[in-house]
């Protein structure tokens, strides 16, 4: 969707103009799970606009070899697994090296997931609609994690809702969500953190405090 400004204010900002958007859209759902960090005072915000439970979809990228920050693929907690074989066949990478990185990262994952949850197993979605929600999507490799892992775990439809995602990650998330909601769809991209005028790190501590006050 087109918009007339280029940043928002902060993820609490994001977080309005995409409840918004998707309130406009009548969108429905039971459920929304934030992808941590980032994603979680976007879904915070999204989950008290549409009255909706708020839980975490976790998943981790697998770096390339010699470039760590280079996604070859991604992987969830549930071990649901994403991998981009055209990038790992252009740089040759070794089969072994992604089955050794996808069951750390994987491992890692399960962990985090824990933590922020505090018991073991993924949300349950009990059928119906879910909305995947975070902070933007510069590539869109552990979305698609976070999708698959979304749909192992019983939900009829994943619906990806973010601020900001670039037209082409857009449209290759589609071949996986059943639909994806951008407030904003630059097609000069680079960051997330570009969109955004206050885009400071969000630590686990902060993180779960957003997951948290849906309970008091």
């Amino acid at each position: 969707m087109t918009r007339t400004f280029s940043r928002f204010a902060d993820r609490t900002d994001a977080g309005e103009h995409l409840a918004d958007l998707l309130e406009r859209r009548g969108i429905a759902a039971e459920s929304v799970l934030a992808i941590p960090r980032g994603g979680l005072p976007v879904a915070r915000v999204v989950a008290d606009a549409l009255d909706l439970p708020l839980d975490v979809v976790v998943a981790r990228k697998l770096g390339a070899p010699t470039n760590p920050e280079l996604a070859i693929g991604a992987v969830a907690a549930d071990g649901s697994l994403w991998l981009n074989d055209a990038l790992i066949d252009r740089l040759g990478v070794d089969g072994d090296y992604v089955d050794r990185t996808a069951d750390r990262e994987a491992e890692n994952a399960r962990r985090k997931r824990e933590r922020y949850r505090g018991t073991p197993g993924p949300a349950p979605t009990e059928g119906g609609t879910v909305l995947v929600v975070d902070d933007g999507i510069a590539t869109g490799a552990t979305t698609i994690a976070c999708v698959r892992q979304a749909r192992a775990a019983g939900a009829d439809r994943v619906i990806v809702a973010v601020p900001v995602a670039p037209p082409d990650v857009i449209e290759r998330l589609r071949e996986e969500a059943d639909d994806v909601i951008a407030v904003i769809t630059p097609s000069s991209f680079g960051a997330v953190g570009r969109f955004y005028e206050s885009f400071e790190q969000v630590s686990d501590e902060e993180a779960m405090d957003y997951l948290d006050e849906g309970e008091r």
